[in-house]
């Protein structure tokens, strides 16, 4: 029988300098995910982390005490912090699926985590895996807010299907601050938000550390360059490169689990007319000026 997990301490130390990835929806990084996932020390708990953030009530949108994703310092008192310690720590497994429960002997471990909505609760997650190690994936605005509108479309993403004042279709991916301006805007400008508001709170919140403590990566190194990618995050976050990792990134990626299409770089024009208009400098919403700060992180320092 599994433990009683009620009954075991917050597992403080058990996470050494967790690796979060921060990153808007659908700009790849899944696949970062899965590929860093093959580090030999490497712990998931298999894949995003939904059920344990927000099987709290008090950090669901829809119990309305949070009106959004964003998660700060704030929210992330005693009790909060323990019970999410420990329910990761019960789904934690390495990448040959063996079980952190099966194995209590181990006292410290690196833990890999990534959830799309994390990128608006960086000081939150701060305070649950404090000394973490972030890993900021930037992906072009144009092919990143096309694949958000086809994710809304498909009806796969919906994460909050009766979303109190909302009016549109029901709502896919991340609930930024200041959604409910979103209330009868065209899909293109309600993805545009969103990856502007992800991207500017992700760089927002990564100011306030240490430089030596988040490196940002580009979706396009990370498909064009994989090995060099992968090899430099390894070395940033001070995980080992075996054999197995350097096969998997040596030849090409296999599609992420939440692949929708085959990869395309212009699959976006399909979207183009859309697009454009909110992704031009000066659009409300900033994406394009979002954008050039988010090069700027890509400069050697």
């Amino acid at each position: 029988m599994p433990p009683d997990f009620a009954r075991l301490p917050d597992f403080g130390r058990l996470f050494d300098r967790a690796v979060v990835v921060l990153a808007a929806p659908r700009s790849g990084s899944t696949l970062l995910f899965e590929t860093l996932a093959e580090a030999p020390e490497v712990w998931t708990v298999g894949g995003e982390s939904h059920r344990f953030i927000e099987g709290l009530p008090r950090l669901n949108p829809m119990s309305g005490r949070v009106e959004s994703n964003r998660l700060d310092a704030s929210h992330a008192n005693g009790r909060i912090v323990q019970t999410l310690r420990q329910r990761f720590a019960r789904f934690l497994r390495d990448r040959d699926g063996r079980e952190f429960v099966h194995n209590q002997h181990i006292e410290r471990l690196r833990f890999l985590e990534k959830t799309p909505k994390n990128g608006l609760r960086q000081p939150f997650l701060e305070q649950v895996f404090p000394g973490a190690l972030y890993v900021f994936l930037l992906r072009d605005p144009r092919p990143n807010i096309s694949s958000m509108m086809e994710a809304w479309r498909s009806g796969r993403w919906v994460t909050y299907p009766r979303l109190r004042g909302w009016q549109g279709p029901p709502w896919s991916l991340l609930l930024p601050p200041g959604w409910q301006q979103l209330n009868g805007r065209p899909l293109a400008e309600i993805c545009a938000y969103q990856w502007a508001s992800a991207n500017r709170t992700i760089m927002d919140d990564l100011a306030q550390l240490p430089r030596e403590r988040w490196l940002a990566c580009d979706y396009d190194e990370l498909t064009a360059r994989t090995e060099s990618a992968i090899a430099r995050i390894c070395v940033f976050a001070g995980l080992a490169m075996d054999q197995r990792l350097r096969e998997r990134i040596t030849s090409e990626l296999p599609p992420s689990r939440y692949t929708q299409t085959a990869p395309d770089p212009d699959k976006w024009r399909r979207n183009e007319a859309e697009i454009l208009p909110v992704t031009s400098p000066g659009h409300a919403f900033g994406v394009a000026e979002t954008w050039q700060r988010c090069q700027g992180l890509l400069e050697p320092q």
